[in-house]
């Protein structure tokens, strides 16, 4: 297997990880420790959809599947990391995906680099002002038969079209960004974006499942051809699970998967 390269596309996770406005904080204590117990044992308290995580179709829309109803298959096999890249509050569009290279493909895992992990922190630019897929794009998934999309965003929906702005349970989390939006754009945001989460229910309703805040080692894969691997634990009834997004480059050609496994 030397011909395999590996690198990691997630963001790391722990005490402090930055976390979406409306999540309680990631909670870590010992319950054991090697001066008591002679063993460690930790105790955590977190959400899943932390860090790089996958989404289950169940997270968002009713009778949807489940993270452990999700067939095996689907969280493993060869794809495309692609750049688009954008600015603040940029849209990307069924033309982006149209454009980008390598050519996506029917059956593909669909990584999207827009640039913006390099703002992943504990900040209000990261989760409030990034660019986010919107429903062009989320249609052009479909009618293309991707299997996954993922992307070093923090939502699969643009973060105005999620409770950030004036939508769903709790928002505007951040009200003072409305503002801010008219300013930037001329338009109210609910001009701009009118329904909750449309990215999100057009993909899960079609079996596309979506990964959100990738980042690690993106840069070094982008515009490639790659296999990947991002296996969730076995959580009965799970909305989401936090994983790790591997992506397999292989040098020689040898060990080859087939599309759309």
């Amino acid at each position: 297997m030397s011909s395999l390269e590996f690198y990691d596309l997630s963001h790391p996770w722990g005490f402090q990880a930055p976390n979406w406005p409306y999540f309680r904080d990631v909670e870590i204590e010992r319950i054991h420790y090697h001066a008591k117990s002679g063993v460690l044992t930790q105790r955590i308290t977190t959400t899943m959809h932390s860090t790089t995580h996958i989404d289950a179709p169940a997270h968002v829309v009713e009778g949807t599947p489940f993270i452990d109803e999700i067939p095996l298959e689907k969280f493993f096999g060869t794809g495309v990391v692609v750049s688009i890249p954008k600015d603040k509050w940029g849209m990307i569009t069924a033309e982006d995906l149209e454009k980008a290279e390598p050519k996506i493909q029917p059956g593909d895992i669909v990584i999207i680099n827009t640039g913006w992990h390099s703002k992943y922190g504990d900040n209000q630019d990261y989760f409030g002002r990034a660019p986010g897929l919107v429903p062009s794009a989320a249609h052009w998934l479909v009618e293309r038969g991707v299997k996954v999309v993922g992307h070093d965003t923090q939502a699969n929906d643009h973060p105005l079209a999620t409770a950030i702005g004036p939508h769903g349970p709790g928002g505007p989390l951040l009200p003072h960004l409305l503002k801010e939006y008219k300013e930037f754009s001329g338009h109210e945001v609910i001009e701009d974006f009118p329904d909750w989460e449309p990215v999100h229910r057009i993909l899960f309703t079609n079996g596309i499942l979506g990964i959100e805040n990738v980042g690690g080692d993106i840069d070094k894969v982008t515009g490639k051809r790659v296999t990947f691997s991002f296996f969730p634990i076995r959580w009965t009834r799970g909305d989401g699970c936090i994983i790790r997004l591997v992506a397999m480059l292989d040098t020689t050609g040898e060990y080859r998967i087939e599309k759309g496994a």
